[in-house]
């Protein structure tokens, strides 16, 4: 009873060290993928061959189906791919899953009298050892400060943790069914009942959804045939794994619930795919069983396992690709679209828990329409300022509120995804995001307070003296160059055109001083007014914060170029020596822009 305990907790804690070896060795390798797993997902067009195969080939990378499906959940809810791109990428997910078990078969090579002793230094028992080693020296003795060794050094661990998972499920096994006739006795009823396939189906797809991977399950299988000491048909193997392939979805439909209809649907395709691959394969598996097909009761063995597992997932993709039309509409019909507003599309929180590099990618490129609309939305403003239109007024109120909930959603994403562990690109990343992001979110507030100044001069029929309105005019053309020079460098991380903004900041603040004292001169002669005054003012200091604003996005984009931040430093250093490219970009700013009275 003893031996049978210690087995149960053995069989345990391996099935742990295998789950948790895969999990350290996935995130490991996203890791490393880093923000690039987006941008191969993204680039899924309509091809459904090249879905699918991009589908294989990502999963096959960080050796998790269910982290690329929750992946693809993620960026749908989010808005940035469609359900038709996704089809064929699950179905490469499906392929690229089966890798796992060609490696879990890895213990069983080698042999004694069989002249293969040399198959033995392929057995992990041999070279486990080395990679944890390996693993362990990129953690602690390189570079410690070096992300990309440990991300290496991760993956080593996380390997050589699953492998030995590996080995004390199989030598668990092997002592629970020593002295011990109740597995034997199971695995001949579910051969010699015809129940037996359809009791294996549901007890592996339940087994599944418990553990969310079908690569463990598998190696579960395959570590009972390794170190049980009794035989297992095709008759009773065949149903457990496609069980295994049905309960492996449960981690997408889990993910979803909380996530938007089109979300949902792919969790539902992905479901469909699955159950209707099992029925192609169940179907005439459950014919051949009732008429004593022969060949089924041929023994399996870990290379057995793992060749089924693989033909039956590329089989059923060959089968059902052609039919992804026909499986989109499906999952319209299951789930129906209701009408609904249409909002902003934000980061999926699936793709932040589960896949942070493509959460900071994807913040990234919110950032990027964020820069835009700020941009347009002062654009609009400094258009309407002398030709108010209440159409134009009501945009850039609904824009500033759109930039608002951009911030706020944002800055939300980005602080929880600082405290994962990321690399040092990601990380810069999210640096420069968190710097630049309330920078948006104000120049979008001076549009506002820009359009209000629009307003006052419509309503009270204000109009700028002649020589005051010539001023603002070249302020005017300052702002808009500095604006366009901060939203390129940005989009296009320039740093080029970001060492243009800060030089242009100095011109537009003079402009703005030699323009208050002039008006100041002009209200002393009385060429103008208090009240043209307040309005001049207001202009002119919004003006100026707009030109601070883009001063500290340029400011972000260059020191994060360089892994730092500073921008009181950056700008005191540029500004306290003869930086060349500093005076020459300022000097030419300054003849391009003067004021007509200091010309």
């Amino acid at each position: 009873m003893n031996t049978i305990v210690v087995s149960l907790v053995m069989l345990l804690g391996g099935l742990a060290f295998f789950l948790y070896g895969m999990n350290i060795m996935s995130t490991g390798l996203e890791r490393m993928a880093g923000g690039k797993l987006e941008t191969i997902l993204k680039k899924a067009s309509s091809n459904k061959f090249k879905g699918m195969a991009l589908g294989c080939g990502v999963t096959a990378v960080i050796q998790s189906s269910s982290a690329t499906t929750v992946m693809i959940v993620g960026l749908v809810g989010s808005g940035i791919m469609t359900l038709p791109q996704t089809i064929g990428m699950l179905m490469g997910t499906n392929i690229g899953t089966t890798i796992t078990p060609w490696i879990t078969a890895l213990p069983a090579l080698g042999g004694d009298s069989s002249g293969l002793d040399w198959l033995g230094y392929l057995k992990p028992s041999f070279f486990t050892p080395i990679i944890a080693v390996i693993g362990i020296i990129l953690i602690m003795f390189l570079n410690k400060k070096n992300i990309k060794n440990k991300d290496i050094g991760a993956i080593c661990l996380g390997f050589a943790i699953l492998m030995q998972g590996m080995e004390l499920m199989s030598g668990s096994v092997e002592g629970l069914t020593k002295n011990n006739d109740v597995f034997a006795n199971v695995i001949s009823w579910l051969d010699g009942n015809y129940a037996g396939i359809f009791l294996g189906l549901i007890i592996a797809t339940l087994f599944t959804t418990i553990i969310q991977s079908s690569s463990a399950s598998v190696g579960v299988l395959q570590a009972l045939v390794i170190g049980g000491g009794f035989s297992m048909s095709f008759n009773v193997a065949i149903p457990i794994i496609l069980g295994f392939n049905i309960g492996t979805c449960v981690t997408a439909v889990i993910s979803s619930l909380a996530a938007n209809r089109n979300a949902r649907r792919v969790a539902i395709t992905h479901l469909a795919i699955k159950i209707i691959a099992v029925l192609i394969c169940f179907i005439p598996f459950a014919i051949c069983s009732a008429v004593g097909a022969s060949f089924l009761n041929a023994t399996v063995n870990v290379w057995t396992i793992a060749l089924f597992h693989t033909l039956f997932n590329i089989v059923t993709t060959a089968i059902l690709l052609p039919c992804s039309k026909l499986i989109e509409k499906l999952a319209f019909v299951l789930l129906k679209d209701k009408e609904s507003k249409v909002e902003v599309a934000f980061i999926d929180p699936i793709l932040i828990h589960q896949s942070p590099s493509v959460a900071i990618s994807e913040c990234a490129n919110l950032t990027v329409e964020m820069c835009k609309l700020s941009k347009s939305t002062l654009d609009l403003a400094i258009n309407n300022l002398y030709n108010y239109n209440p159409k134009t007024a009501q945009e850039i109120i609904s824009n500033e509120g759109i930039i608002d909930k951009y911030e706020d959603r944002l800055g939300t994403y980005l602080v929880q995804l600082s405290s994962y562990s990321l690399s040092k690109n990601d990380s810069i990343m999210i640096s420069k995001l968190l710097h630049t992001i309330g920078d948006f979110e104000r120049l979008s507030d001076h549009a506002i307070n820009i359009l209000k100044v629009s307003e006052e001069l419509s309503s009270k029929k204000i109009v700028f003296s002649k020589e005051a309105t010539a001023e603002i005019e070249v302020i005017t053309r300052a702002i808009s160059e500095i604006l366009e020079n901060t939203a390129l460098s940005f989009i296009g991380n320039d740093i080029d055109m970001a060492v243009k903004v800060e030089p242009l900041e100095q011109v537009i603040d003079g402009l703005i001083s030699s323009t208050k004292s002039n008006h100041i001169t002009r209200l002393q002669s009385g060429a103008c007014t208090i009240e043209l005054g307040f309005v001049l003012s207001d202009l002119l200091n919004n003006y100026s914060r707009v030109s601070d604003h883009c001063s500290n996005i340029a400011v972000a984009i260059i020191e994060t170029s360089h892994s730092s931040f500073g921008t009181h430093e950056y700008l005191n250093a540029i500004k306290s020596s003869d930086d060349e490219v500093f005076q020459s970009e300022f000097n030419a700013f300054k003849k391009k822009y003067y004021l007509p009275t200091n010309n």
